[in-house]
């Protein structure tokens, strides 16, 4: 009943057989079909009446592994801090220093210098809307050269003279070490991508 109904759907449409009585067993076929039940027969067998009476086991000796010979290798992953996400954020942190300890002299500590630039200075600038809309219009580069951004950050500056005398000292009398600063805060702390992100975000 399948084949006909397959078969004459197909053929229908190619010839016109012009009797009735072939479109009304084709129909009735297809009607029919769903509402027979036929018996399949499954592959499977029945194991309701298996009862496990006995098992064996066999001793098959005692091998040793070797732990001596040949060269040792370490697994991946058990060394401490081998992940390479830290081992970028510590190239990061590094590069940040190095280039904090050209700019910055007399008895300060790497993270004084870090937490000034990268927390409070970089804090400070994250907030100016004007900051975050010319982030959002522009390049990096462009972004960079804008006087704006050398306003503001002045203004950060002395606005944490108090809590860091000394650093905000020389950053303000020396013009190298705030584009030092400048060139710092655009390329290894994010602050123009940062930017970006709230200006987008901002209602």
């Amino acid at each position: 009943m399948g084949t006909y109904v397959r078969f004459y759907t197909f053929l229908c449409q190619i010839f016109d057989y012009g009797n009735t009585a072939l479109e009304k067993r084709a129909m009735l076929f297809k009607r029919l079909l769903p509402l027979l039940e036929f018996e399949r027969e499954v592959a499977t067998v029945d194991l309701s009446k298996v009862v496990l009476t006995h098992h064996h086991l066999r001793n098959k000796g005692q091998n040793r592994l070797d732990l001596v010979q040949g060269d040792a290798e370490r697994l991946a992953g058990l060394n401490p801090g081998g992940g390479s996400v830290q081992d970028k954020d510590k190239a990061l942190l590094s590069e940040i220093i190095a280039k904090l300890n050209d700019l910055f002299t007399g008895d300060l500590s790497e993270e004084d210098k870090v937490t000034y630039v990268r927390a409070v200075i970089r804090g400070k600038l994250l907030e100016s809307t004007t900051l975050q809309q010319q982030a959002t219009a522009n390049s990096k580069e462009q972004f960079g050269a804008s006087p704006d951004l050398g306003t503001a950050l002045m203004d950060a500056i002395i606005s944490a003279l108090d809590a860091h005398t000394s650093m905000s000292s020389q950053a303000l009398g020396s013009e190298s070490i705030r584009n030092g600063m400048k060139e710092v805060l655009l390329n290894q702390t994010g602050l123009y991508e940062e930017l970006r992100e709230r200006a987008a975000a901002a209602p």
